[in-house]
């Protein structure tokens, strides 16, 4: 008979895999699905088909029917180059109650706790069925959610997906979403002195940069409509967060280019803050050709992700609420898979064990309770699904 690993063992052994974004997970699926073929689960997985290394995973347990529940995790982590850990970050290191290593919170813990379920709900029989789906490029945009959501069309449609990102175990039902540009501005270079003949593209950015600002400001500053009032900020803002460009002091320079981002709050599109920055770019673009044909604002689309807007019928909060007897309501600024199931048709609600003040950083841990919080909370959907 196959070995029942614990929830604990689980994560040591996913943590142990370094799946950062830039590199494969495939040691990782591998495992994955040599292990739930051991208990008798049959795993599909999706390839990325422009990265053959990297490939999500997803698995069906209980009668083949419609209207189970969705347990949702993403396998890939942030890297930890130039993080100053004092532990190895690929080996769980358990110390004054927590358990250290990236991934341990986001979240690592939860797919851990995902797949201890899954076998559970194989061993034990369930009459609602259970499934899982594991991602990749989760932390470079959730780019790799809707391949998977497709790939999962061959499996019996299920109702509830729980994203297990960490929320302290609370009901997450709203976040906002986003749109990322990198911005090419392409200029004339002339000598400093002349400057009015050529076309400084640091200077024109500059000027996007500004209007950024500008439209900060009016976002701030305006009453907060539909659901906007419930994030913070209750606004949707614009971030540039890189920028680098020139040649020298005495020159104008040839290129700029920048990251221009949005956090889109529910109730408002992306396409809608796309039009605007395209508007603006076209406008731009105009001032500058006439003073050099040629001249131009270039903009790569490399993110989106839409909002995950609060439902009054969502199945999937209900389900955790009576889990977990939580009836607070949360709402956050930054994205998860959620709202790319939600727009799939799903029911869909962020709930995991850990907190996301410490995804991400130097020395990454989840404590030894909310760990075991989140086994509490597994067995008791494993009760709901029996």
């Amino acid at each position: 008979m196959a070995e029942v690993l614990s929830p604990r063992a689980l994560l040591d052994k996913l943590v142990s895999f370094p799946t950062v974004s830039r590199d494969t997970n495939l040691p990782l699926i591998d495992w994955v699905q040599e292990y739930l073929a051991s208990h008798g689960i049959e795993a599909g997985r999706h390839v990325k088909p422009d990265e053959p290394e990297k490939a999500a995973l997803f698995a069906h347990v209980g009668p083949e029917e419609e209207g189970g529940v969705v347990l949702s995790g993403h396998t890939d982590v942030v890297p930890v180059d130039g993080q100053d850990w004092s532990t190895d970050p690929f080996t769980v290191t358990e110390k004054d109650g927590r358990l250290y290593g990236r991934g341990t919170t986001d979240m690592k813990g939860f797919d851990a706790l995902a797949i201890w379920s899954l076998v559970e709900a194989k061993r034990r029989g369930v009459t609602r069925p259970l499934q899982i789906a594991l991602s990749y490029d989760e932390e470079i945009g959730c780019a790799g959610a809707p391949p998977l959501i497709e790939a999962m069309s061959g499996l019996p449609r299920a109702r509830d997906v729980i994203v297990g990102e960490p929320t302290m175990m609370k009901a997450v039902t709203g976040h906002k979403g986003g749109v990322t540009y990198w911005v090419h501005v392409h200029g004339f270079e002339v000598h400093s002195s002349l400057l009015h003949t050529g076309v400084s593209a640091i200077m024109w950015g500059a000027e996007m940069i500004t209007w950024a600002n500008q439209l900060n400001a009016a976002l701030q500053a305006a009453e907060p409509r539909d659901m906007a009032g419930l994030f913070d900020p209750p606004y949707t803002n614009v971030h540039v967060g890189q920028v680098r460009g020139g040649t020298a002091h005495n020159i104008s320079a040839k290129d700029c280019e920048f990251c221009f981002g949005y956090r889109v709050v529910p109730g408002e599109t992306l396409d809608q803050w796309r039009r605007l920055t395209e508007d603006k770019a076209a406008e731009l673009t105009a001032q500058m050709q006439k003073i050099r044909p040629g001249t131009r604002i270039e903009l790569e689309e490399k993110f989106s992700l839409p909002p995950f807007a609060p439902e009054t019928d969502n199945t999937a909060e209900a389900l955790v609420r009576q889990i977990t007897g939580d009836n607070s309501e949360n709402f956050v600024s930054y994205g998860t898979e959620a709202s790319h199931f939600q727009v799939a048709g799903y029911k869909a609600v962020v709930c995991g064990p850990g907190s996301i003040t410490v995804a991400h950083q130097p020395d990454e841990y989840i404590t030894l309770a909310q760990f075991q919080e989140g086994q509490r909370f597994m067995e008791r959907l494993l009760e709901h699904l029996a």
